[in-house]
């Protein structure tokens, strides 16, 4: 297994600017990567895939959580915990209460006025790319943030004690809490990748899966048809592991993954992204993890947390140094 320090090599690197990158995200992982590999490259060269299986009509309004999240926190303006808008208030949804609402899904009113120029926008005819892109200028998002498709993709979740969930009920109203048995991806056979997808990642140099929740955030994507195959197509396919000694920070990412049958730790993520990957990295916490080896994959580790803007940019620029080979 080819493992390095990159303490000394981040410091020495220098700024990429030119070099088409597609990012495959979803959640708060997949934001932070996005807004690392923002700050060393033009926004020209920078695409960012975003899962929309968490996609729901609530409160009458189309809410695309992660498509939020990304563009927040590419905006600078995500709350505290990485999702929602910083500093919000909740005036909508204590009327709402006062009305006997079940508002246990919160939007801030800030959001909710997103959620409010998206659904106009799609009720007007436009589709999800055009919507996602109204929002990012008025937002000041420059990268391209783009849904993996405009038409329905719906991540439904069977529990263990066999209730068939939408995924805002299993992940927010339920706190994630219920046993996932198995996952589908209703309208994913029949759905297309959104226009410019599969030519972006065509044309990239580097291809990036963040460190999302792999059945829950990435795999609702590569179920579109013609998108598994475009990234298998690519030779350098970097996953970023959101493990940390072999868990999830936070979110139930090793715990689904076990569920659902797959290895535990990062061999677990390899299984996941079977057939996909020139390299993993992982945190420093699994450096010492013997179990990874594979013909014709570098394994990396390093500090992965993506927290801290100015050690996740670094961390950003060392992933686009991978395209200048060894």
């Amino acid at each position: 297994m080819e493992r390095e320090d990159m303490g000394s090599i981040l410091e020495a690197l220098t700024t990429y600017r030119n070099l088409p990158t597609v990012v495959l995200a979803g959640g708060v992982g997949g934001a932070r990567m996005a807004r690392a590999l923002a700050r060393c490259l033009d926004p020209a060269d920078l695409t960012v895939v975003v899962n929309v299986g968490d996609d729901d009509r609530i409160y009458g309004v189309h809410v695309s959580a992660d498509l939020d999240t990304v563009v927040y926190t590419l905006a600078g303006m995500e709350g505290p915990s990485g999702w929602g808008v910083a500093d919000d208030t909740f005036t909508v949804m204590e009327h709402l209460a006062g009305r006997g609402v079940d508002t246990r899904f919160r939007l801030g009113d800030r959001d909710l006025a997103t959620c409010l120029q998206r659904t106009a926008a799609l009720d007007a005819g436009a589709t999800l790319t055009a919507a996602t892109a109204l929002i990012c200028a008025a937002l000041g998002v420059a990268p391209a943030v783009v849904p993996a498709s405009d038409d329905a993709v719906r991540t439904k979740i069977t529990t263990g004690s066999g209730e068939r969930l939408d995924f805002q009920e299993y992940f927010v109203r339920r706190g994630h809490r219920p046993e996932v048995a198995a996952l589908d991806y209703e309208g994913a056979d029949r759905a297309r990748p959104a226009p410019g997808v599969l030519e972006a990642i065509a044309a990239a140099d580097l291809v990036v899966i963040a460190p999302s929740n792999p059945p829950l955030s990435i795999w609702p994507i590569l179920a579109i048809p013609g998108l598994h195959a475009a990234v298998a197509a690519k030779d350098l396919v970097v996953a970023i592991s959101p493990l940390f000694g072999g868990k999830a920070l936070k979110g139930p990412a090793d715990r689904v993954m076990a569920t659902l049958g797959l290895p535990p730790g990062n061999a677990g993520i390899l299984a996941a992204y079977a057939g996909l990957l020139s390299h993993i990295v992982v945190d420093t916490a699994d450096a010492a993890d013997t179990d990874l080896s594979r013909p014709g994959l570098a394994v990396v580790a390093t500090n992965t947390r993506l927290a801290d803007a100015a050690a996740a940019a670094r961390f950003g620029s060392w992933i686009c140094a991978l395209a200048d080979g060894p």
